[in-house]
């Protein structure tokens, strides 16, 4: 089992989604960066669809009851290992061994350690993969959590106590993997959404010419941005129609929002564009800039 001492501002039990529902009204969830925990997996020997931990910001700490080898992934954090010798006297001020870790390499846990994860230096996210993967009941194929609809395990809290998969593989004979940096700003590809034609020729110029920043308001769910209001020709509101990852939606202010993994499967408001890629708004953290291009240019 794994102990969570300290879950952080927000932890979650994340794997590679639940894609393929979305016509039930079940949209994907699973991991902000799905190459990121594919390669914490790989590096523990598990596949790479096991469930592991999405870690937010703030970092957290776990106690593990058994020895385990465990990899961190995505935003660069301090990691550090503590343990009590098994001969320490069972009295208040035991000793505690101390060893830091290492973010992208295979990391053996022995028994009773616990494994502190601090906040994140730069970017928002880690990936942490256990071997034997985190075996929480799936739900509809996966054992993701889903922020909006509540599928999957709930965020988890201080005092929870997760099970922990027996070991598939050894883990990889690796030294170092080098994480990919965190950009100042990023730069998204745009397509051309369904409802281009509710707004004036003006705003996608003004979408494709002009920086955002992201919103402290952004989650799992969307990514909202802040900048220049891109203004509407057609006036009211759509019935609720389809919406699939990526997709920019333009509320009534104007201000764009690119949605993530944990979207609504359906929405009223118009969709200008669809971004080709969000992964890298897994590490953007609130005041990022953002710009748009073409998918020609």
């Amino acid at each position: 089992m794994i102990e969570v001492l300290r879950a952080g501002a927000l932890t979650t039990v994340q794997d590679q989604g639940r894609p393929g529902w979305a016509h039930l009204g079940v949209p994907r969830s699973g991991a902000l960066d799905p190459a990121a925990l594919r390669l914490a997996n790989r590096l523990v020997g598990n596949p790479e669809h096991a469930a592991g931990l999405e870690i937010t910001l703030t970092g957290c700490e776990l106690r593990f009851t058994r020895a385990v080898t465990v990899a961190l992934t995505g935003a660069p954090v301090d990691v550090l290992v503590e343990r009590r010798p098994s001969d320490a006297p069972p009295v208040e001020r035991q000793p505690v061994e101390r060893r830091p870790g290492d973010t992208g390499r295979p990391l053996s846990l022995p028994a009773g350690a616990t494994l502190r994860i601090g906040p994140a230096r730069a970017g928002v996210r880690s990936w942490l993969a256990v071997a034997g993967g985190i075996a929480v009941e799936p739900v509809l194929g996966s054992r993701a959590t889903d922020t909006l609809s509540g599928l999957g395990p709930p965020p988890l809290r201080d005092g929870d106590r997760l099970p922990v998969g027996a070991p598939t593989g050894p883990p990889a004979p690796v030294d170092l993997t080098v994480a990919p940096a965190v950009p100042a700003g990023l730069r998204l590809t745009l397509h051309p959404g369904p409802r281009q034609d509710w707004f004036t020729p003006a705003a996608l110029d003004l979408l494709l010419s002009t920086a955002y920043a992201v919103s402290p308001a952004s989650n799992r769910v969307g990514a909202r941005l802040v900048g220049a209001a891109l203004p509407r020709a057609v006036a009211g509101e759509l019935p609720s129609e389809g919406l699939v990852l990526g997709a920019v939606q333009v509320p009534p202010d104007g201000q764009p929002l690119i949605f993530l993994a944990d979207h609504p499967t359906t929405g009223g408001y118009p969709v200008i564009g669809v971004v080709d890629d969000v992964t890298p708004l897994a590490q953007a953290r609130p005041g990022t800039t953002v710009t748009f291009h073409g998918p020609q240019r």
